[in-house]
């Protein structure tokens, strides 16, 4: 299930910035901090479950992108295990008596249905879900692997074979829409029931979010590097200009000075200064000219290797003649050279990550690095994520036992509770809804447990990746803008870059208009899946999300977040409510 987010975050982030105390605590919006003991040599984080690497976020001071929007840091889930400070809230109680309650009510069911019926489960939901399983698997490990054709792309793009804008964009969206297209055709051809055919296009449009965020960051990256190349060009010229100036003026005091008084008070200016303070005055002729014609090097050099974008920088992104000076010229005297240089840095900042491996683009584009990326429970692609160092069986034993268990629980509810009381024309509406609603939202709160709590995880600890806020506090919501940004961060965190900050960045949107197409889009997206499992199209969930634009605009008066507990009511109502409604209106009508 999608999420569109609240569209309020719109303050950009800071670089992150790490100190060399012996002793670390990290915070993560919610989750509580981290203890990290030793900060290790390649400047990641030492802790007893590994050692954690962060990503700082980075936003460019020319290209105004928002991507700073977007952080990740490592952090973990509420409900893991290892999180400190689960094991210290003081409502952790609760937590182990909600699944102790669980369990004994669905002992409960098992023993009422022996006694009823003669068996425990009937298994016909199973029969019906297991139905084609064969073609099923097939069909979308053929999905997944039409995901590698990203690769060879994204190398055409950093090769300059392909323009990105708009060429690249165009065919990437052409793709992406065959993609999806051939899916939905797919489910219907085959006649699947609805939970094989949810399953396929959900899982198609995860894997279109992944296309689309790696194709975009990497023709992002492909403009950035033709920038850079061009402002370093545009130095080139600057500084040559202003070297001719000075030798220029050097000439004509020359001739005006007499001999004696040359050999005896020679020129001297001071040399830049590498460490950061401003320099007084221009280099010496000889000086000058050794960085002329390095810089001069360096950018003829990026010319004639413009295929493939950075032909003369190295893999590491450390020990770039062109880089090295731009942070001298940084300090020139003359205002227009130290902006090109700045402008530079600042450009070339953007193709290299800031994590302790230093990946420069476009070293990234590999197919090894796609498979990855690929097994990370992230849609937003980066070029480099915080990583762990090791993965822990037991660890992945845990989430494996919680996810057999969890779904056990959320067969049981199906077969027993919600199965039996679908609605039909005839029944009575609210009658409907009562019976399906304390059933759906247990459904709700297990599957949510299962994908973001266990399979998120597992995924997560098997790519290294060490950044698990895969959700936040979203049950203390107090208003649907929260709970859309708190209960499925990954698409939360797709929707702020890849929409709501692309459109108001590329289209110069208004906040608002900007909200209203990135929910749009989410409701869309939502009804779509909603037309696939029902064969049905009846715009029900795609009216029920744009409601939620002006509620969002109400839940912002000054008197309504004053009274949190209020908007918490009536937050569970909405969402008791909502699942059997939506159950009543695509079954019975």
């Amino acid at each position: 299930m999608l999420s569109a987010p609240p569209l309020t975050q719109e303050k950009p982030s800071g670089t992150t910035k790490f100190k060399t105390s012996p002793s670390i605590r990290h915070g993560a919006q919610g989750t509580g901090p981290i203890v990290m003991t030793t900060r290790t040599e390649d400047g990641g984080f030492s802790t007893t479950e590994g050692t954690l690497h962060v990503s700082k976020p980075f936003r460019s001071r020319s290209t105004k992108k928002l991507r700073a929007m977007i952080t990740f840091e490592p952090r973990k889930t509420h409900f893991d295990t290892t999180n400190e400070t689960s094991g210290t809230n003081e409502f952790r109680g609760f937590f182990t008596l909600f699944w102790m309650s669980l369990f004994l009510f669905t002992v409960q069911t098992y023993v009422s249905s022996v006694e009823a019926n003669g068996y425990a489960l009937s298994f016909a939901f199973a029969t019906m879900f297991s139905r084609h399983a064969v073609t099923l698997a097939l069909s979308d490990l053929l999905l997944v692997s039409t995901t590698i054709l990203c690769v060879p792309f994204a190398k055409a793009i950093s090769k300059g074979w392909i323009n990105y804008y708009w060429t690249g964009a165009i065919i990437q969206h052409a793709f992406q829409t065959c993609v999806l297209l051939i899916t939905v055709t797919w489910t219907f051809h085959r006649q699947w029931p609805w939970v094989q055919s949810g399953f396929l296009t959900l899982h198609s449009l995860v894997m279109i979010m992944k296309m689309y965020s790696y194709i975009s960051v990497n023709g992002y990256l492909q403009s950035i590097s033709r920038r850079s190349i061009g402002v370093l060009a545009e130095l080139n010229g600057a500084t040559a200009l202003r070297d001719a100036m000075s030798k220029r003026v050097q000439a004509q005091a020359a001739a005006e000075t007499p001999v004696t008084d040359v050999t005896s008070t020679p020129m001297e200016m001071s040399t830049p200064d590498t460490e950061g303070v401003l320099m007084k005055s221009y280099t010496d002729a000889k000086t000058a000219t050794a960085l002329r014609q390095r810089l001069a090097a360096v950018s003829s050099s990026l010319d004639e290797n413009t295929k493939s974008e950075r032909g003369a920088v190295n893999g590491n992104g450390r020990g770039i003649d062109g880089v090295e000076i731009a942070h001298v010229l940084s300090y020139h005297p003359d205002e227009h050279v130290a902006g090109l240089a700045k402008e530079f840095l600042d450009l070339d900042s953007e193709l290299v990550s800031t994590g302790p491996e230093q990946v420069r683009w476009p070293d990234n584009v590999t197919y090894r690095n796609f498979a990855v990326y690929q097994l990370i429970p992230t849609l937003v692609y980066e070029l480099e994520y915080p990583r762990t160092d090791r993965i822990r069986p037991m660890y992945i034993f845990e989430k494996t036992v919680a996810f057999m268990g969890s779904f056990a629980l959320l067969y049981t509810v199906a077969e027993c509770f919600i199965i039996p009381l679908t609605p039909t024309p005839d029944q009575s509406f609210f009658r409907s809804l009562l019976d399906l609603a304390l059933p759906f939202m247990i459904a709700f709160l297990l599957l949510f447990y299962i994908i973001f709590e266990c399979i998120c995880n597992a995924f997560a600890e098997l790519s290294y990746f060490a950044d698990r806020l895969f959700y936040e506090d979203w049950w203390n919501s107090t208003s649907w803008e929260e709970f859309s940004r708190k209960w499925n961060k990954p698409v939360h965190s797709f929707l702020l870059r890849h929409v709501y900050a692309s459109t108001r960045a590329s289209y110069g949107l208004s906040r608002t208009t900007a909200m209203f197409v990135t929910f749009f889009l989410s409701a869309m997206a939502h009804e779509l899946v909603m037309a696939i499992v029902t064969k049905k199209i009846r715009m029900y969930l795609f009216l029920m999300q744009l409601v939620q634009i002006p509620l969002i605009l109400v839940s912002r008066a000054p008197v309504i977040q004053r009274n949190k507990l209020m908007g918490n009511v009536v937050f569970w109502l909405g969402l008791y409510a909502g699942f059997p409604l939506l159950c009543v209106a695509y079954v019975a009508y």
